[in-house]
């Protein structure tokens, strides 16, 4: 029994199942359903994210909604880190959280996009390849008022950032699955930019047609 509990391999293996349950709990649902919000999936652009949140016109449902999908990513890592697991690891627990969020056990595996989970998971990473991603998504967020713009320049810049910082290794890959899976998440969200069709942050958009 003993070697079965220090067998790194079998911690490994269970910390990236927790981390990926913990990545499945979605905030934007629980928090709004606290405040007795709508469902985020029943309006605006139907992501169970911060952003959408934000067009409830609660900004402390939001709030709460980024902070606590950020804290998902950045938490399961950080306890990594502090256990000293390897960067291998550490990259597989906090890619876990990461699509923990974007398909959800809990929640018929329909998740939002991540990025707040995926800000998390890097800040964690390295505090300063999260510092300089979110940073950036601040200044696109501030001067053109586009979320989705915001987080897809973060994205392409995140792998560059971390390997500038850090050099090539296992996060470098795991930065770049993240950033890949972010951009495809956003599809339908670069169609709208380039039809000029996209909500700014903050204003409220109709609720979301039901499905056929």
């Amino acid at each position: 029994m003993d070697s079965l509990v220090t067998d790194p391999r079998l911690v490994i293996t269970v910390s990236v199942v927790l981390s990926y349950l913990v990545g499945s709990l979605s905030f934007a649902v629980i928090v709004s359903r606290l405040f007795g919000l709508n469902d985020p999936r029943t309006y605006g652009s139907g992501n169970p994210g911060a952003t959408n949140v934000l067009r409830s016109g609660h900004k402390g449902a939001a709030v709460l909604t980024l902070l606590f999908d950020a804290l998902k990513g950045y938490v399961p890592v950080a306890i990594a880190h502090h256990m000293g697991m390897a960067q291998t690891a550490v990259t597989l627990i906090g890619l876990a959280a990461f699509i923990g969020h974007l398909w959800p056990i809990f929640f018929r595996f329909e998740g939002g996009k991540g990025v707040a989970t995926a800000a998390g998971v890097l800040l964690a990473f390295n505090a300063t390849l999260g510092g300089l991603v979110l940073a950036l998504w601040l200044v696109m967020a501030v001067v053109f008022r586009y979320s989705s713009l915001a987080a897809l320049t973060a994205s392409l810049a995140a792998p560059v950032i971390q390997w500038q910082l850090m050099g090539a290794g296992p996060m470098t890959i795991g930065v770049a699955i993240m950033s890949a899976l972010l951009i495809w998440r956003h599809a339908a969200n670069i169609q709208k930019l380039l039809a000029g069709q996209e909500s700014k942050l903050g204003q409220k958009a109709a609720p979301t047609p039901p499905q056929p």
